[in-house]
């Protein structure tokens, strides 16, 4: 048989795997018993040979939920890569053919990339690899990369690194430092998850900060008694439950609140506890880490700390179960939430104002609301009244409404006929302001 590449690799491990060498495409399965004897070394980076005794691979009882995908075209290097690798992580994806990378990255996310140099027999330059690199890193940015060969110059492992390379293993690797080399790599790629996650929501968080906010308009004395409590209420840190019937602007007041508050310069983060499913509400609002139940295949911060330094504001109150108060309660008490799946808390700093329409007789109902966590959110209470008890304002609203949509729509301001006016401020408006505004 000629000589190629690798084929010191194989006479290592030959004689340990009940294995022959297979055409090209074929992926055979070694036996889970399998003692694998190899010779450690740093291959050809170095051109050192190091020799060690012989490693028995014990099976591991909690691999690690990382998926990988080994690209080679040595079927034995592929062998013995998934026999170690099988033992100490999840999911081990192998192929000798590397024109199948693409196919299979939409396929699956892989974790961690272990990626042959070199395809093409009697080929040393890794310049097959490289390319291989730079189309998987197109495919997927977050992508990380470990190249593996036994033959590699340092131009070409400097450049590889330039173009986003982690790592690499030289050919005939050592067990303990491929696995240590993966698990390093693995939580690289989190980190860049994380990182990638947390641009996204950064620019969600400014697209919310920047998006204008309606006035809180009104003239009657119950409106002013509700702009005398936001004016006394804003500058301090205190914790504020806003009462009031659908359509009546309590997420407006809260704005409000928060634009005349130290926070002003943070965030402010709109919770809809009505929008969002029971068993999803302690995720949301504390975040999760990956694995922690189906579906959680990455790490993701909650609402309690994406908010962090700013304004938190908890709509629809009522509709959050009484099994999960507690927890609502431990985070305002203790000041820090702990994700879903983890062991530590995450320290908080939030201003929660809170909101719900429910009547009040319900929130002092112990069975229904604990009323220890009430004593928590209501620091401050506000009530809106509805729009048919402050008719007087209707005028108002509606002129404000008419000028709104005439410039979003580029018309000429008009002005509502007398008759009209009187007509729909003699309305109950069962809707409230956000009804009078739809029909405008």
């Amino acid at each position: 048989m000629a000589a190629r590449r690798g084929h010191g690799f194989r006479r290592g491990i030959g004689r340990s795997i009940a294995c022959t060498h297979s055409k090209r495409g074929a992926s055979p399965e070694p036996h889970e018993s399998s003692t694998l004897h190899q010779p450690l070394g740093l291959g050809g980076v170095l051109g050192v040979r190091i020799r060690t005794p012989s490693v028995r691979i014990r099976a591991v009882e909690d691999r690690v939920p990382v998926a990988i995908l080994v690209v080679d075209d040595d079927n034995d290097v592929l062998t013995a890569a998934r026999l170690l690798l099988k033992r100490h992580f999840d999911a081990v994806t192998t192929t000798n053919q590397p024109e199948r990378i693409p196919s299979l990255l939409a396929e699956t996310r892989f974790d961690v990339v272990l990626l042959d140099m070199n395809f093409v027999t009697g080929e040393r330059s890794g310049r097959e690899g490289l390319s291989w690199m730079t189309r998987i890193l197109a495919i997927d940015p977050e992508a990380v990369v470990v190249l593996m060969t036994a033959y590699t110059a340092v131009e070409t492992a400097v450049e590889a690194m330039k173009l986003g390379a982690f790592d690499f293993v030289a050919k005939p690797w050592q067990n303990e430092k491929l696995i240590a080399t993966v698990r390093a790599a693995a939580g690289h790629r989190q980190k860049k998850v994380e990182v990638r996650q947390l641009e996204r929501q950064n620019r969600e968080l400014a697209a919310e900060m920047n998006r204008p906010s309606d006035l809180v308009l009104g003239e009657s004395p119950a409106m002013r008694r509700v702009f005398e409590l936001v004016a006394k209420a804003a500058p301090t840190d205190a914790n504020v439950l806003i009462l009031g019937e659908n359509g009546t602007g309590k997420e407006l007041v809260a704005r409000e609140l928060h634009r005349q508050s130290a926070r002003a310069d943070g965030v402010f983060m709109s919770v809809d506890l009505g929008a969002i499913a029971e068993t999803l509400i302690p995720s949301e609002l504390f975040g999760h880490k990956k694995g922690a139940f189906t579906g959680a295949s990455e790490n993701r911060i909650g609402r309690f700390q994406a908010a962090n330094g700013g304004t938190l504001f908890l709509d629809e109150l009522g509709n959050i179960p009484r099994h999960l108060q507690a927890k609502l309660l431990t985070a305002l008490e203790r000041r820090e939430v702990v994700p879903v799946g983890a062991n530590a808390p995450v320290a908080i700093d939030v201003r929660v104002i809170s909101a719900t329409n429910a009547p009040r007789g319900e929130l002092v109902d112990e069975q229904l609301f604990r009323q220890d966590l009430l004593y928590r959110l209501n620091t401050v209470e506000i009530v809106l009244p509805p729009l048919r008890e402050r008719a007087e304002d209707i005028p108002l609203l509606a002129d404000h409404f008419m000028r709104v949509y005439a410039r979003k729509y580029g018309r000429a301001v008009r002005r509502i006929a007398e008759d009209a006016m009187a007509a729909i401020t003699a309305y109950p408006w069962p809707g409230n302001v956000r009804a009078l505004r739809h029909a405008l």
